[in-house]
């Protein structure tokens, strides 16, 4: 019996543990996130899921840590079911929807309906949570400013719309106060038509018109293969060439790519079947979707002083195992301008250095690191090149490096076994014996 308690004490503390841990990396996104503006897309699909009552949660747990939500959701599942009860046949053209007098009536009812059943279930998402009590108040209305499609082609699209306009100050004022904004794909002229819209179209319009911090995309393609975690723009086209994507992603890459044209920073392609999907995207430094940005979210560049605490955090680990010789913090103040570094999502995930030596036209590539929840994906080699780019700028003609245990990783790139006499004599005469480091030169 003692054994059964202490084994389940065992388990509650790992448990507590992971849970703190959990905390206190998501806490910096937390304050990220907060009184930021995201534009959220999910389909009539998602909405007639069985996860959909987690989703509504999970939206209405980011709402509650401070962040502005604009909910745009689609309707066209249900749009068919209603044509199919009314004995309406659907007409397409151009893959897009012909919209007559009859079946723009299946469109309000849809339409109507679905904004109803989402507002109530973001009514009571907070019930029987520690939230319990919370509200969430929620605002609809004519916030989309539309105009038809007209003819094209020779086709009549009728009742079939695009956006013209998003009333970017009423929705402002409505997220100011704290409400959460739904928006139908529906969309309303000046002369008191009503039109059929794209949601995926509503919600982009509406995330580049506010000038939103980040377009979320919830998709329903079946891949047979994730999309990459991060894209840039100019990795798009070479994505779709490469391979055979269902007509939804390609959709949404298309939305991205409009809205990051269009000022919105960060866009997020997220598999709206992952359950939780959403907090892991957004408080985890990896996430479970695709990242679209402009330049990506993680890069190369040359270190600068107020990176002197992340590169510590993250050769400490390899300096108490002895991988690394030791450095204080001032000495990193003083050394910094020799660095680089590979940061992502504001965190340094690599570094190395270089150290000229002109006299001798030789170059120590020194305390090379790699975080290591990021290894296996080719951070050293990047290193190394920007290394060897910026030796050669400055004319040198070797890199030699001293190490005591990534020997095999030096030598597959190039490296060849040194001596002590071959090093220059000032770094020779600081050469530790006791660390017996192994001496690598390379020609660049």
């Amino acid at each position: 019996m003692e054994t059964t308690k202490d084994n389940f004490a065992a388990m509650t503390k790992k448990s507590d543990q992971h849970i703190v841990s959990w905390f206190r990396n998501a806490a910096p996104y937390i304050n990220q996130h907060r009184g930021k503006t995201f534009v959220v897309f999910f389909s009539g699909t998602a909405i007639a899921s069985e996860g959909f009552d987690e989703l509504i949660n999970d939206l209405a747990l980011l709402h509650s840590l401070g962040i502005k939500l604009v909910l745009v959701y689609g309707a066209r599942p249900q749009i068919e079911s209603r044509l199919k009860l009314e004995n309406i046949k659907p007409k397409y053209a151009q893959g897009l929807r012909i919209t007559d007098e009859k079946s723009l009536d299946a469109v309000i009812e849809a339409a109507g309906r679905l904004r109803v059943l989402i507002e109530a279930k973001l009514t009571t998402s907070m019930e029987n949570t520690p939230m319990s009590g919370s509200r969430i108040r929620v605002a609809s209305g004519n916030f989309i400013v539309a105009r038809p499609l007209g003819v094209k082609d020779g086709i009549d699209f009728g009742h079939t719309g695009e956006v013209r306009r998003v009333e970017v100050k009423a929705i402002q004022q409505q997220l100011e106060s704290g409400q959460c904004v739904l928006l139908s794909p529906l969309g309303y002229s000046p002369t008191g038509e009503v039109f059929n819209l794209s949601a995926e179209e509503v919600a982009t319009a509406t995330a580049c018109a506010l000038h939103a911090d980040k377009l979320i995309l919830l998709n329903d393609g079946q891949l047979n293969r994730p999309l990459p975690a991060q894209l840039t723009l100019s990795e798009i086209a070479p994505l779709v060439k490469r391979r055979k994507l269902p007509d939804i992603t390609l959709l949404h890459l298309h939305n991205a790519q409009d809205a990051i044209l269009n000022g919105v920073p960060r866009c997020h392609i997220i598999n709206r079947s992952i359950d939780g999907g959403l907090l892991q995207e957004f408080f985890t430094r990896d996430g479970v979707g695709t990242l679209i940005s402009a330049d990506g979210y993680e890069g190369l560049r040359l270190a600068e002083t107020d990176d002197v605490a992340g590169i510590l955090a993250l050769i400490k680990p390899l300096e108490e195992k002895g991988k690394l010789v030791r450095r204080s913090r001032e000495q990193l103040e003083l050394e910094i301008s020799h660095f680089f570094v590979i940061e992502r999502d504001g965190m340094i995930i690599g570094c190395a250095a270089l150290y000229p030596f002109k006299k001798e036209k030789l170059g120590e590539l020194s305390c090379m690191a790699i975080h290591t929840d990021y290894r296996g994906d080719n951070r050293g080699d990047v290193l190394l090149d920007a290394i060897e780019k910026r030796a050669r700028t400055l004319g040198l003609k070797k890199l030699f490096v001293l190490s005591t245990q990534a020997m095999h990783w030096f030598r597959e790139r190039g490296f060849a076994v040194g001596k002590i006499s071959e090093l220059p004599v000032k770094k020779a005469k600081l050469y530790n014996y006791q660390r017996k480091s192994k001496i690598f030169f390379k020609n660049i």
